[in-house]
């Protein structure tokens, strides 16, 4: 099996994270009614990267919160037959806010229709604007990001692993490894 290749390191991750900070910004005018939420795992850690940005930049903080959208998967039986239920933590209304969706990874778009469906359950948000790390492309939905930090050109037979040092215990990077085919 080739060796996963690297195409993103610590330091391009986080210039794309403050770019999409600074770009969330312009784009809202500011931090008014403004919310960051990240879909469970990684999607958590990239919200926080960004609302630390926000802050920085601003001076402000901006409620974060942390999605789990285990129940709202259309392929939950695929995936396991027990599924571990994980802690939605949104402790803020969501009504009339411009929520910014945090995943780090945009692919067929599944992922985040069942989280638009679990964040509708919080309430009725003013806009939904959705924030990637990487879009590598192959939608099976019509979703597209408003805010990414690298489009990836990639085949079905290769997996983009984001790995982060909150979740993997290893140095940020971004890499694609090619599918082990049987």
């Amino acid at each position: 099996m080739n060796p996963p290749i690297k195409i993103m390191d610590k330091e391009s991750m986080r210039r794309a994270l403050m770019r999409i900070a600074h770009e969330i910004l312009e784009k809202n005018k500011g931090v008014e009614d403004l919310c960051v939420i990240g879909i469970r795992t990684r999607g958590a850690v990239l919200a926080e990267r960004i609302q630390g940005y926000i802050k920085q930049i601003e001076g402000l903080d901006v409620p974060v919160g942390v999605l789990d959208i285990t129940l709202y998967r259309d392929d939950l039986t695929l995936v396991a037959t027990q599924p571990v239920i994980h802690e939605t933590l949104i402790h803020f209304d969501i009504t009339n806010k411009r929520v910014i969706l945090v995943d780090d990874v945009l692919f067929t778009g599944r992922t985040i229709r069942a989280a638009l469906d679990a964040l509708i359950d919080f309430g009725r948000p003013a806009t939904i604007q959705l924030a990637v790390l990487m879009d590598r492309g192959h939608r099976e939905l019509p979703i597209r990001a408003d805010y990414v930090g690298k489009n990836i050109p990639t085949s079905l037979d290769q997996d983009v692993q984001v790995i982060l040092g909150e979740t993997d215990q290893q140095e940020d990077e971004v890499v694609i490894q090619n599918k082990h085919k049987v």
